[in-house]
């Protein structure tokens, strides 16, 4: 199976990936991700490189609330890989700069107090009650990357998600949703302790 990562390679500063290749099935740390039927997805939020208009150097994850797209800043600066997110509800998000010196790969689901607060229905997945096991189920979805502010986790994540419907949308308690397949693009593009700014 072509990686996610290879299928994106090449091209030139506006290119955009065969949606067949990039949201195909794929197996992953012994579960298989589903298809993503991209066929009803906007062609314009499809994974895709386009030029560098963050003003952001390479290396960097810039999010953009507003738009909802998500950018990894590619090397030599002039281009980027361009991702769809969905976002948490305005007031809800992280704004400024952070980094991310953890990644998970299937990571397991431990909502912080102030997250059962807002939604007691996650009680019974709360850090007290052991979390919610990695899979297909949990909302943290195939990766997740968990953004500090020095050395202080501020809580929020960049992950996946396998509702693939809600992408673009601001319904989110997890801060930024992506598509499993592109938060596996993601996780691969992304350095250690990478410059991210979140734009709200």
């Amino acid at each position: 199976m072509v990686s996610s990562a290879a299928a994106c390679s090449g091209g030139g500063w506006a290119s955009r990936p065969d949606p067949a290749v990039i949201y195909a099935p794929e197996e992953d740390n012994g579960f298989l991700i589903p298809a993503v039927p991209y066929q009803q997805i906007d062609p314009r939020f499809y994974r895709q490189r386009v030029a560098n208009t963050t003003g952001q150097p390479a290396g960097s994850v810039v999010v953009d609330t507003r738009t909802r797209f998500l950018y990894v800043v590619e090397n030599g600066g002039g281009t980027a890989m361009r991702l769809r997110h969905r976002r948490r509800p305005r007031g809800l998000c992280l704004a400024g700069r952070g980094r991310h010196p953890v990644a998970s790969e299937m990571a397991a689901l431990e909502p912080p107090n102030e997250m059962v607060a807002r939604q007691p229905e996650l009680v019974k997945y709360s850090i007290d009650n052991g979390g919610m096991d990695p899979g297909l189920k949990n909302p943290l979805g195939a990766r997740a990357l968990y953004i500090f502010q020095g050395n202080q986790d501020t809580l929020f994540r960049l992950h996946g998600n396998p509702d693939w419907r809600s992408i673009g949308k601001a319904v989110s308690s997890g801060c930024i949703r992506m598509l499993n397949q592109d938060v596996i693009d993601l996780y691969d593009r992304v350095p250690s302790k990478a410059r991210i700014v979140v734009i709200q």
